[in-house]
């Protein structure tokens, strides 16, 4: 079960003069009988927060908190009728809407700072996907393994407020590098993808748009050593080796025959060396091992999407109730 004075403090981090002209837009407090957009707002945050199955445990759980409604801004609890019907009838647009609103007021007011890469004036984005496990029985369109259904989300993360600039959902056969293929990037950016993501012809285009890009070398890539990068980084911060490398055979038709950069890594926490492939030849090695590092960010958003959000299971009945 949510804390109560916790929801309370999230509650007020929403404005509510924005929440009152989005309101008076919609005209969806016209005939509410008690139970306004606020109320039902709350409820639904509320679902999500408490990982409510459905209307019945949203009512039941804002009814045990009597006495605290007025922290919430309600002034009585929604019957699970009441829910069922505001999900089927109100506008679900002034929850959208809603949200870039706040998004937008919030930037403003707490911009998010990078913690790593201060001095790396480029965008950076960070691209990969994930399987989201669906119920074969129920989603049968989603078939996925023979008894496993699920769908593919892949994700482009901006890494300047780890918000998502893209969103595509395939099925879940659906491999990362074909989709990858079907976007563009602004020139001068960064895409930080995996392994999964290594297609030289791919990563060609990448380069011929005026695109940076930083992965893992597959690890039965063919190449040949152009140049060993000396310096007195390599000493430190676990680099071992910054090459320059011509790629072998098929790869290197592929990737139009370009040089490409191999830097090396030693984790000492893990006790484990990894190899970073980029077509840039200025920055520090140090600084494509950190832009490496900072993939992680979107691990940690697929987390807490999986975590917290209603991925697999819906409040309501209606086509406009289905709560995702």
């Amino acid at each position: 079960m949510v804390n109560i004075n916790v929801f309370s403090q999230i509650l007020g981090l929403i404005d509510r003069d924005i929440f009152g002209r989005l309101v008076q837009q919609y005209q969806s407090d016209k005939h509410h009988k008690g139970i306004n957009s606020w109320t039902h707002f709350v409820s639904m945050l509320f679902c999500h927060l408490s990982s409510a199955d459905s209307v019945r445990d949203i009512s039941n759980g804002l009814r045990s908190t009597t006495g605290n409604m007025s922290h919430m801004g309600i002034s009585r609890t929604p019957s699970k009728s009441n829910l069922s019907y505001m999900n089927a009838h109100r506008d679900h647009g002034l929850f959208r809407d809603l949200y870039y609103k706040l998004l937008d007021h919030l930037w403003q007011h707490h911009p998010h700072k990078r913690t790593e890469l201060r001095r790396l004036q480029r965008k950076v984005f960070l691209m990969d996907a994930t399987i989201i496990p669906l119920c074969l029985s129920v989603f049968d369109w989603a078939k996925f393994r023979s008894a496993k259904g699920a769908v593919k989300l892949h994700t482009v993360l901006d890494y300047d407020g780890c918000m998502p600039s893209f969103v595509h959902i395939t099925d879940g056969k659906q491999h990362e590098s074909k989709i990858a293929k079907s976007m563009s990037f602004p020139k001068g950016c960064v895409v930080v993808v995996d392994r999964g993501y290594v297609d030289y012809a791919w990563m060609n285009v990448l380069d011929s748009t005026g695109c940076f890009f930083v992965t893992r070398a597959k690890s039965n890539m063919k190449y040949t050593l152009v140049k060993t990068v000396k310096g007195e980084e390599l000493r430190a911060g676990g680099i071992l080796e910054d090459q320059l490398v011509e790629l072998g055979g098929l790869a290197n038709q592929r990737y139009a025959g370009k040089k490409m950069r191999l830097v090396r890594v030693w984790d000492s926490t893990k006790n484990v060396e990894y190899e970073f492939l980029t077509n840039n030849f200025s920055w520090k090695p140090a600084t494509v091992a950190a832009l490496y590092k900072e993939r992680w960010e979107i691990e940690t958003f697929f987390k807490h999407l999986k975590q917290r959000l209603k991925v697999t299971s819906f409040v309501g009945t209606s086509e406009n109730a289905v709560y995702i």
